[in-house]
């Protein structure tokens, strides 16, 4: 399936898993990491900037996205190492307005709290050769709110960190994947060049940059191997 377009994979969480946590399989340990990527290494695929593969680049059958969404501290902690040894780069998509903080947007589920990178942390990932993208200003249901709001998170999220971090935020995730037509003219407009969403798949040289597809990854088993079974599984299915 992956020779079929380019693969992306999404990570939320990495490293031990608190107490009280609802959401667990948006953790993934440190090892488990680790292993995926050297699997992936081994594997023979690279991990170019997303310049190089969305809008529109050439699809090659071993390049492959590494994504992470909400700019969790324990990426920087966990995931740097990892991600160095394997000689991969990655994205994080950031909430703007939770620079610092805490998931607020989880709370009034009762999710445990989990603190976000700093400006000082963003600028380590940064200097380590990874990038970061907008996930709005404070991680909301998009379609539910108005227009007006809609277009503040989602341009002013990306003024923000071009502000503070001297980059230029070319992609926006759709916080909890929630877009339709109307919010993803709203990205269009807002200047970037791509934007991600939670639909599996692999994405083709054809397909809209507005509406890139994800796999999520978090698996019951301990090896990429799950991944295999379960891309066979969807592209038997579809």
């Amino acid at each position: 399936m992956f020779q079929n377009g380019t693969p992306v994979l999404t990570y939320h969480k990495l490293g031990p898993r608190p107490n009280g946590v609802r959401i667990k399989g948006l953790y993934l340990s440190d090892k488990l990491f680790a292993r995926q990527l050297s699997e992936l290494r081994t594997a023979g695929f690279e991990t170019p900037p997303l310049s190089a593969m969305f809008p529109a680049g050439e699809v090659s059958q071993r390049n492959i996205a590494l994504t992470f969404d909400d700019g969790y501290a324990n990426v920087l902690r966990y995931g740097l190492r990892p991600l160095a040894d394997n000689k991969y780069h990655a994205i994080q998509f950031i909430v703007a307005d939770c620079i610092g903080k805490f998931n607020q947007w989880d709370q009034s589920t009762g999710e445990a709290d989990e603190r976000l990178m700093g400006a000082a942390e963003i600028r380590e990932w940064l200097a380590a050769g990874h990038e970061i993208g907008s996930h709005s200003l404070t991680h909301p249901f998009l379609t539910r709110i108005s227009r007006a709001q809609a277009r503040e998170e989602i341009s002013a999220s990306k003024k923000i960190l071009e502000d503070l971090f001297g980059r230029t935020v070319k992609y926006f995730c759709y916080p909890y994947g929630d877009w339709n037509n109307e919010i993803c003219n709203l990205v269009i407009a807002a200047g970037y060049k791509a934007a991600f969403t939670t639909n599996p798949g692999v994405n083709a040289m054809d397909d809209l940059p507005y509406t890139l597809k994800r796999f999520t990854a978090r698996y019951p088993s301990r090896s990429l191997k799950a991944v295999w079974s379960r891309l066979h599984g969807y592209r038997d299915h579809h």
